[in-house]
């Protein structure tokens, strides 16, 4: 996610409204872990001029990469640079500008962003060398810049995903430090989504039905 400059505040403000009451069709602040009573709500700049992190866990389709897009949003819409991408992407990424001999200036820009979101981590498993590389990016922001994770995991099973108990401590000790925990248990939207179209489908006559005499 880059900050389009030519984008006007009034389609930003709608969808940004729009994601705000996606989860549940709830205002943001309802989400546990956001206290909407004092600035450091995550809706604006507060929280990433603090460079506290927000960490999004929960079962798949219950919102979690719609809330960092809007918060990623936000912040642009604020002045602030953003940058948003899948964690299997970044390590992608980041392997291939270690062959290409450019590592050190991809971790730059990654540690240069006002806000990071790390989306989708836990979705694919990583190599060794990836999560290394990944870890190096959450200790070159840490208490430097804001980090949005989004996962499908609980903490207890990041181990999955890093390899090393020790490396996964390590970790959740500079992302828990100052954070914002938005659980997001639930059933999936999508499915939810999916069910209703089709007993609506069910419900509604055929096109090609004739009209009733």
């Amino acid at each position: 996610m880059k900050r389009d400059k030519q984008e006007g505040p009034r389609s930003g403000a709608f969808l940004l409204a729009s994601v705000l009451h996606f989860y549940s069709g709830q205002p943001l602040q309802n989400l546990s872990g956001v206290d909407s009573s004092d600035r450091s709500e995550p809706r604006g700049r507060y929280y990433v001029e603090r460079r506290e992190n927000i960490i999004a866990v929960g079962n798949s389709g219950t919102g979690k990469s719609h809330i960092a897009l809007g918060l990623g949003l936000a912040a642009c819409q604020k002045g602030l640079s953003v940058g948003f991408i899948t964690a299997s992407a970044l390590v992608h990424e980041l392997l291939e500008a270690r062959d290409e001999k450019r590592l050190l200036r991809l971790q730059r820009q990654l540690a240069g962003y006002k806000l990071l979101i790390i989306d989708e981590l836990g979705y694919v498993p990583l190599s060794v060398t990836g999560v290394e590389l990944l870890f190096e990016v959450f200790s070159q922001r840490y208490e430097r810049g804001s980090t949005l994770v989004t996962s499908n995991l609980p903490f207890d099973e990041w181990t999955s995903v890093f390899g090393s108990e020790r490396l996964t401590g390590a970790l959740l000790d500079r992302l828990t430090h100052h954070v914002h925990i938005l659980e997001m248990n639930g059933d999936s939207f999508r499915l939810a989504d999916s069910r209703r179209r089709s007993r609506r489908a069910r419900s509604e006559p055929p096109a090609d039905a004739a009209p009733y005499e």
